[in-house]
């Protein structure tokens, strides 16, 4: 659920980037982070415990038009991949407006992303969200990576519902700055909507 702050004239929405462990979330995040000019973002922050970690920063896009007169600030926010931190999840996602669900395309990474996907609806519904109902796109990451299975074969299990989707490579930013405008863009447009 956006906030809105009349003294800076902002809505302040909330991404989260959910997916298994090690799949690229973090990776995304200090790629658009390290390409963001410094005066439009905020801080890095990480929470990072012995064997989690949690990265988020806000940035203001200039160029995706503003709602009544107010600009659109965004949070983005990764999640702990490891199961084990499910209560973290949960918490980050409290008042999400939109979900980057990014998959790790390695064929022996498949169940995982399946488990991972699973835990998402699980842990929205909880809260009252239906994924099917947020802005929420796939990211297909480590397309690089030899045994890495089709995109097409990810989908059929991961897409069901036939959101947008981007093929990845995080570490060099392939599809890391699409996929995020795609999310923008569906969150702005739910906003209009509410308007």
């Amino acid at each position: 659920m956006s906030f809105i702050n009349y003294s800076s004239r902002e809505i302040n929405c909330k991404l989260v980037y959910y997916g298994p462990g090690l799949c690229g979330k973090t990776t995304n995040l200090q790629y658009i982070y390290n390409k963001t000019r410094p005066e439009a973002k905020g801080k890095m922050i990480s929470l990072a415990t012995e064997t989690e970690r949690t990265l988020f920063f806000d940035f203001l896009p200039l160029s995706l038009g503003e709602i009544r007169g107010f600009k659109t600030r965004f949070h983005l926010y990764t999640v702990p991949g490891q199961v084990f931190y499910d209560a973290s999840r949960k918490l980050i996602l409290k008042g999400v407006d939109g979900v980057c669900f990014v998959a790790d395309s390695q064929e022996e990474r498949f169940d995982a992303n399946i488990e991972s996907l699973e835990n998402l609806r699980l842990n929205l519904n909880e809260q009252g969200y239906d994924l099917d109902k947020l802005p929420y796109v796939i990211q297909y990451n480590k397309r690089d990576l030899p045994n890495a299975m089709s995109s097409a074969e990810l989908a059929r299990t991961l897409n069901t519902t036939q959101v947008p989707e981007f093929d990845g490579v995080a570490t060099t930013g392939i599809g890391v700055f699409d996929t995020l405008k795609m999310l923008a863009k569906l969150v702005l447009a739910e906003l209009r909507k509410g308007t």
